[in-house]
């Protein structure tokens, strides 16, 4: 049991050390990882359009 109240300190202590983004970094951070997330997904989606067609040739 004091090994889980000495990691509770220490978590508590680093905790403190760690420098939070504000409310206008988290909403910028949150906006770049959306628009991101669809580019990646609009790319992996274009090319899975081009290797569907593509195989469906080769099959038929």
């Amino acid at each position: 049991m004091s090994k889980i109240t000495e990691y509770l300190k220490e978590t508590r202590t680093e905790l403190k050390h760690v420098i939070w983004p504000n409310k206008s970094q988290t909403f910028y951070y949150t906006l770049i990882v959306i628009i991101l997330s669809v580019i990646v997904a609009y790319y992996l989606g274009i090319f899975d359009f081009i290797f569907s067609r593509g195989l469906e040739r080769i099959i038929n």
